[in-house]
Parts: structure tokens; sequence; C-alpha cells
């Protein structure tokens, strides 16, 4: 059987007694991985050994995104090792609705619905969830938080920023006219920011 590929070996060869080195790779999913390495010699029966390596704790990371005070579409990403995530929306001012699905390891998946083929088990994967943020029509810079929570409780929270909005001045009627008495005449103001009439 052949030596599994993320396990190395130093030396890989030697003469009479030594010491081998047996390493493996990074492992990012959560399960065990399990391999054989076989030591040969030269007129002598092959001697098999198993090698496990240890899966890594569940996890679950996410990025910080910008959104244009245009608005439009904004991807948050992010790695997990995860079998299901769910994502809510927590604190903050953009007015935004979560979308249905996700992409986790590039196929659609339902928020809090287990991932087709539990990718995370063998090793960490990406995820992405796109988000439709609104023109920012005010004067003041807005945020959302975006949780993101693995199967086993852990959490990551991303931060949508996105910049203030351009200040806006209307002022109606185009014209004021005033009677001969100087009558009040009401003129409205429309505006996202502070005023003053000068």
């Amino acid at each position: 059987m052949a030596k599994p590929q993320w396990v190395t070996t130093q030396p890989s060869s030697g003469s009479n007694n030594g010491t081998v080195n047996v390493s493996g790779g990074k492992h990012t999913g959560r399960t065990q991985r399990s391999g054989n390495i076989t030591f040969k010699a030269s007129g002598a029966a092959d001697v098999e050994r198993p090698v496990n390596q240890a899966g890594r704790a569940e996890f679950v990371t996410v990025n910080n995104v910008s959104a244009p005070k245009s608005g439009g579409n904004v991807t948050i990403t992010g790695k997990s090792n995860s079998s299901k995530l769910n994502f809510e929306l927590g604190a903050g001012d953009i007015t935004v609705t979560l979308p249905e699905n996700y992409s986790a390891g590039g196929a659609s998946t339902k928020n809090n619905v287990a991932i087709a083929g539990d990718p995370g088990a063998g090793a960490e994967f990406e995820f992405s969830i796109t988000l439709a943020i609104p023109k920012n029509t005010t004067v003041t810079a807005k945020s959302r938080k975006i949780t993101v929570t693995a199967t086993g409780g852990q959490t990551a929270t991303s931060t949508i920023s996105q910049a203030a909005g351009d200040p806006t001045l209307s002022v109606t009627p185009e014209s004021i006219s005033l009677d001969a008495e100087g009558t009040a005449v009401a003129v409205t103001v429309t505006s996202n920011t502070n005023w003053t009439v000068e």
C-alpha cells in the first residue's frame, strides 16, 4: 500500500539500526485521517504500520468588508471545517436581508442546513455569502454585523462598513414671495444634514 501523500518520512531510507521521523502535513479537517506506511528491506518481510493524524478542532473565520456609499452587492468570505453554518444579522444600522443560500466549498447551501457531503470532515473549505446593500442616503457612516456560527457553537463576526452618503439640500418653492405686510411664508427644506439660513 502506498504511503499517504500527507505523510513525510525523514530519512526515507537507511542501513542497519536507525530512526525515522514520521510527520504529516497540516490537517484542517475535523475528523482523524489514517493511512499506512510500509518499511521494506531486501530479503525480509514487509512491515506495515498505521499512521493516524488527529483532526483540527471545529472552527470558523470570516472577513470584514466595505460597502460603497452608492450601495451594491458585497461578499463576505471565510473558512471553516464545520458540517453546518448559520448566518445571523447582528447589531448595526444598514438595512439588509440575509439571503437564503450561501456558497460552501463552491456548492450552494441553505443557511443553517447540513452542508452536502460534509467537506469540513476532511479539510477546511471556503465559504461566501453575498448581500445587497442599499445606498447610504445619510451623511453618517453605517455598519452591520453578520455572525456566523458553526455546528459546535464557534462563532465569527464580520462587520460591513459603509461610507457616509453625499450631503443633500433642496428648498421649495423656487422663489419666495412676501406680501406687503411681511406675512410669513412656509419654505420646505429637505436635507440629510445640518443646514442654516443666512
